[in-house]
C-alpha cells in the first residue's frame, strides 16, 4: 500500500510528508479493521480503499478555497479525514446521523492523533452552526439539488458547496434552484480509478 499510495500521489501532483501518508495507511488500516464488524464502506480490500477512497478524497485537496469546512453525511470520514490530514492548517467538522461511524471517526482521531476535525452525530436539518462554513463537502448526496436544499443554512454569504460527482447531468444541472450559480466545475484525476470523477462548485446566490 506504500508505494501504491506514493505512486498515486505523483500521479496526482499532490505533495505529502512522510508523516503524513503514514496516517493516511494508518486510517486505511482502522477502517479495515472496523469495516470487519461495522460495515462501515462496501469497499472490502484495503488496496481498493487507498484509491476509491484515500485518492478519490484527496484530489479535491488543491481546490479548496477557505479554513472552515463541513464534511455532510461523511460516513466513515470521507472525503474529510484524508483532507484534514492533508491539511492541517484547516477544520473540518464532520457530520453524520450514524453513531457508529462517529464511534470510528473519534477513534480515528485518537489513534492517529489528528487534532483539526470536529465530529457530528446529527442529521444535517437539525444541525445549526455556531458560524457559516467556508465549504460545505460532500459525496453522500444522490443529486446536487438535494445537497443545496438541504444544506442551504451551513455555508455563511461567500461560502460555497463541493459536490464530488461521478458524470454530470445536465438535467442535473438544470435542476438546481435558481438562487444556486455553479462556479465551476472541474475533471478531477483518480489514479488508479476508472471512469469520471468532477469537482462541481456552487453557490446559493440567497445566502448573499
Amino acid at each position: 500500500m506504500e508505494s501504491q499510495l506514493q505512486q498515486g500521489l505523483e500521479k496526482a501532483g499532490l505533495t505529502l510528508s512522510s508523516q503524513q501518508q503514514a496516517q493516511l495507511l494508518a486510517y486505511v488500516r482502522l477502517l479495515d479493521k472496523w469495516n470487519k464488524a461495522y460495515n462501515l464502506t462496501s469497499v472490502r480490500r484495503p488496496e481498493d480503499m487507498v484509491v476509491k477512497h484515500i485518492l478519490d478524497s484527496l484530489v479535491v485537496s488543491p481546490h479548496l478555497d477557505g479554513d472552515h469546512f463541513i464534511d455532510v453525511g461523511t460516513g466513515p470520514g470521507l472525503p474529510g479525514i484524508p483532507l484534514a490530514i492533508a491539511n492541517p492548517d484547516k477544520h473540518f467538522t464532520l457530520l453524520d446521523s450514524l453513531g457508529k461511524r462517529i464511534r470510528f471517526i473519534r477513534q480515528v482521531l485518537h489513534e492517529l492523533e489528528i487534532d483539526n476535525v470536529t465530529p457530528v452525530q446529527s442529521r444535517v436539518e437539525d444541525f445549526i452552526p455556531d458560524n457559516g462554513f467556508d465549504g460545505v463537502l460532500s459525496r453522500a448526496f444522490a443529486s446536487m439539488n438535494d445537497m443545496v436544499s438541504w444544506c442551504q443554512h451551513l455555508p455563511h454569504a461567500e461560502g460555497q458547496f463541493y459536490a464530488l460527482k461521478g458524470q454530470v447531468d445536465q438535467q442535473e444541472l438544470d435542476a438546481l434552484p435558481a438562487a444556486c450559480s455553479v462556479t465551476d466545475i472541474k475533471a478531477l484525476k483518480v489514479p488508479g480509478l476508472e471512469g469520471a470523477r468532477h469537482l462541481v462548485i456552487l453557490r446559493a446566490k440567497s445566502n448573499e
